[in-house]
């Protein structure tokens, strides 16, 4: 498997990019800043200067790729502004330019808050709200997508144990567990076409993806 990754030094990012290389796929790692390339080659993934916040054209890099997975984020000391540019913005570009690159299959992790921007915090919405577009945008697209949103997120070690569903309450999960959903996720195909949450629980990932497709059958 190809597969680019928008946001690639981000901290799910780099754990997932990790989790592929060591089974031997390919990744490209889309950076902003070249600072960040030791840190992606740690991880055995290929550092690509692209900065999806401020290039237009997202499809070159996306070249003979199998897959992209959308981790990108304006991050928590960002304003509203760069929450609609990286979140929703860098989403979208992401999604034309797997079109462009005929690239069918797209991963977004997104946010569990996401389903209803307006009961989260007042402080939090900006970012909900370009989450629950930026979803929307892909689940629109016409492309082969999944759609994983993740509860609060730890450093803890993972646990490979999950809730997943589609209306659950807002709880932890790990970055670890949630980089470890999205390899599951790209092993599934019958995750295509589906949005869930995804929490800490007492079931295998492999296991409450395959119970979830179904359910949702």
């Amino acid at each position: 498997m190809d597969v680019v990754i928008a946001g690639g030094h981000g901290q799910i990012a780099l754990r997932l990019a990790r989790l592929l290389t060591a089974r031997g796929e390919r990744v490209r790692s889309l950076i902003r800043n070249v600072d960040h390339r030791p840190d992606v080659t740690a991880t055995g993934a290929e550092p690509v200067l692209a900065d999806v916040e401020q290039l237009d054209d997202l499809s070159g890099p996306l070249a003979r790729a199998d897959a992209v997975v959308f981790a990108a984020g304006a991050g928590p000391g960002s304003g509203p502004e760069r929450k609609r540019t990286v979140d929703l913005g860098g989403a979208v570009k992401l999604i034309d330019a797997a079109h462009a690159a005929r690239v069918r299959r797209y991963v977004m992790i997104s946010a569990i808050g996401a389903r209803d921007p307006a009961a989260g915090a007042e402080a939090m919405r900006p970012y909900l709200e370009a989450k629950a577009e930026a979803d929307a945008a892909l689940a629109s697209s016409g492309l082969d997508f999944t759609i994983v949103r993740p509860g609060r997120l730890t450093d803890e070690p993972g646990t490979a144990r999950v809730q997943v569903g589609g209306h659950l309450e807002r709880s932890d999960i790990t970055r670890d567990d949630v980089a470890a959903v999205v390899v599951a996720v790209l092993d599934e195909p019958r995750t295509v076409g589906r949005t869930f949450d995804v929490v800490q629980g007492d079931t295998p990932i492999p296991e409450a993806l395959a119970q979830l497709c179904a359910d949702s059958a």
